[in-house]
């Protein structure tokens, strides 16, 4: 995108409108995964698997070649590295979560500190910086989304049933492993794809903030994971239409936004029940 359409304020200019098309796209399809980790009870899984993709972008920036490319194998292998472990009982699955989480920000701590007068650059890809997205990497992030949805079409009722009880699975014939670890890589690939976006530090806080909302109206699981994918589309427009004129970090509007969602509609379901006993009583 080379010239800016014309759309009115704050999405005026081509740097703004490249960050609208990267936002709404990882707004989509990161509560996508982020429904089937949540179901699976390891909400957490994001937040380690991103710090071993920070590992990948002190890589790349230490290498000179551009951090995506490596921050995605990097988190491939941690990704599919906690799943093995997991399956093999060889780590309890938050241990196995611990061991990669600190191992990776270590190692992207000290690779970006031999990279040199790259400061800026790591800020970036840790808090995100969606209106610096590039053209080469809106392509990037869409292709990423596109694989997500392929790939939930086609085994979206296979995982479900992995998820949501394994031993049931693997007894009903189910290939449990592969179903884990392909899994385990989809949700690498979500983080990759939102890092310039939100940054690898609150990418997983779009996987899970979504759906922990749609879980609270929604009656099913595929009920959830439209509700979610809608919260996450409407938070990450929302969130960056009131970060540019109010001068705010984009991705922590977006995840603020994404909570304040999540706290309008727990709130008055807490607050039914107190009035429920206030009245029996």
């Amino acid at each position: 995108m080379t010239a800016a359409l014309p759309l009115p304020y704050p999405f005026d200019t081509a740097d703004a409108q490249r960050a609208m098309i990267a936002c709404v796209a990882v707004g989509v399809f990161a509560p996508m995964i982020g429904a089937f980790l949540v179901q699976k009870r390891l909400s957490l899984i994001g937040d380690g698997i991103a710090h071993v993709a920070f590992a990948g972008v002190g890589a790349g920036l230490l290498l000179g070649v551009w951090p995506v490319w490596t921050a995605l194998a990097f988190a491939m292998v941690g990704a599919v590295g906690v799943e093995l472990l997991r399956l093999s009982r060889k780590a309890a699955g938050d241990l196995a979560l611990a061991l990669f989480f600190y191992v990776g920000i270590a190692l992207g701590a000290v690779f970006a500190s031999r990279a040199g007068d790259v400061e800026l650059e790591t800020l970036s890809f840790l808090f995100g910086d969606p209106y610096s997205v590039t053209g080469a990497e809106i392509l990037t992030i869409v292709a990423l989304g596109i694989g997500v949805m392929i790939a939930m079409s086609v085994a979206g009722r296979a995982m479900f049933a992995v998820v949501t009880d394994e031993d049931w699975s693997r007894v009903s014939g189910l290939p449990v492993g592969p179903l884990s670890v392909a899994l385990a890589a989809l949700t690498a690939g979500v983080i990759i794809a939102g890092m310039r976006v939100v940054g690898v530090l609150l990418i997983a806080a779009m996987m899970v903030l979504p759906v922990a909302s749609a879980q609270l109206v929604a009656r099913s699981f595929r009920g959830t994971l439209r509700l979610a994918v809608a919260i996450g589309a409407i938070s990450s427009l929302v969130g960056l239409t009131v970060a540019r004129p109010l001068d705010l970090a984009p991705g922590g509007a977006i995840v603020f936004v994404a909570a304040a969602v999540f706290a309008a509609v727990s709130l008055p379901r807490r607050a039914a029940p107190r009035a429920l006993q206030q009245e029996a009583h």
